[in-house]
């Protein structure tokens, strides 16, 4: 059976359309799609996402546990403090992407994919030579994402932390709608000014922080919003998701993330593959691209053809943009045909529609 969060009666009663997502019960829109990612993007909006993991590690070794199972450099993190990472199999094959938080000294939170969280629990526990422990508190955590230009003016009329000190991938610790304890970071997925709010539920009431929020944000038309708004927003900026641009198929150089492997740190799983695919370079890129042509949508699995007709890669995420009014994707294709500006082809239905290879984000956003 599905699993369900504790907001799943109520996004019932907001009309919600419900798709099973990760092993999740989720809502993928209230409204329309259009509608909700217009609201992140303009003024602001309200996402459920307690179908997230969470796993903490504590301990006098819990740094360098973090460091062998993360191909990030978790030694640059500060209390309070946040970095995007990896893991990797041995071949250099991603196991999840994630989000590291220093609570403590020898306190770390990580915040892990849905679909990822007892194969991530159980890899790390499985890694675990030092002295560090591991829990996953996932089934007690929940999280809320309030995402959009207007977010802070709504988050702040309920909180006395001062929001304009969280900085990107910074958090702190406050009290929100009278309940205390509660992280709120700015970690978020959607490239707008916006705020993560982390919470045990058996210390504070989700639907209570949740009705608080959308009274907050009443005056500036605040939207539910649901998985949908969620992909198409993070597509328009260009990041990945998993299961879909990075796979344990795939590795983070290829898949755009070199910048947050750090081979020059000390000993991790995956470095020596990962160290020589860097030495022999790399065969395909996970680039970006544009489609001009109105019908021909990208999605996951289409083919990528050459000038020549000849099928050189695949699509791994695709929508129409609805910034732009132009169709996006993601895509892996040898690395002869990733430079900006190369014309593709994706197989769209019955058709090659022509594609320009972009890098991303596809929206600009300051």
């Amino acid at each position: 059976m599905p699993e369900q969060t504790p907001l799943y009666d109520l996004h019932e009663e907001l009309g919600a359309k419900i798709t099973n997502f990760g092993g999740w019960q989720m809502p993928v829109r209230y409204s329309s799609i259009k509608k909700e990612h217009t609201f992140v993007r303009n003024k602001v909006g309200l996402f459920d996402v307690s179908h997230m993991g969470e796993l903490f590690i504590n301990g006098p070794e819990a740094l360098q546990l973090l460091q062998f199972v993360t191909i990030n450099d978790a030694s640059k993190l500060k209390p309070g403090k946040a970095q995007y990472s990896a893991m990797c199999h041995e071949d250099g094959g991603v196991i999840d992407d994630l989000i590291i938080y220093m609570l403590d000294e020898n306190e770390y939170m990580l915040v892990v994919n849905a679909s990822n969280i007892e194969k991530d629990f159980n890899w790390i526990t499985g890694q675990n030579r030092f002295d560090a422990e591991v829990q996953n508190r996932s089934s007690q955590m929940c999280l809320f994402a309030i995402q959009g230009p207007d977010s802070p003016a709504t988050l702040q009329k309920i909180t006395e932390a001062d929001l304009s000190s969280i900085k990107f991938y910074t958090f702190r610790k406050g009290k929100i709608a009278g309940f205390d304890n509660i992280i709120i970071s700015a970690t978020g997925y959607t490239g707008e000014k916006g705020f993560e709010i982390y919470f045990n539920q058996k210390q504070a009431d989700p639907i209570e922080i949740w009705k608080a929020i959308m009274e907050a944000g009443a005056e500036f038309d605040i939207q539910p919003c649901g998985l949908g708004a969620r992909d198409t927003l993070r597509l328009e900026m260009g990041f990945d998701l998993y299961g879909n641009d990075i796979t344990e198929d795939t590795n983070p150089l290829e898949a755009r993330l070199g910048w947050l492997t750090k081979l020059d740190k000390g000993d991790f799983v995956g470095k020596k593959a990962l160290q020589e695919i860097k030495d022999r370079g790399i065969k395909r890129k996970l680039i970006g691209f544009v489609i001009e042509e109105r019908r021909a949508i990208p999605r996951s699995g289409y083919a990528i053809f050459d000038e020549n007709d000849n099928e050189t890669g695949i699509v791994t995420s695709g929508t129409r943009s609805i910034s732009l009014n132009k169709n996006i994707g993601l895509g892996y294709v040898p690395i002869e045909q990733s430079k900006e500006g190369t014309h593709i082809y994706i197989k769209v239905r019955n058709t090659k529609a022509e594609a320009l290879v972009t890098k991303p984000p596809f929206v600009n956003k300051k």
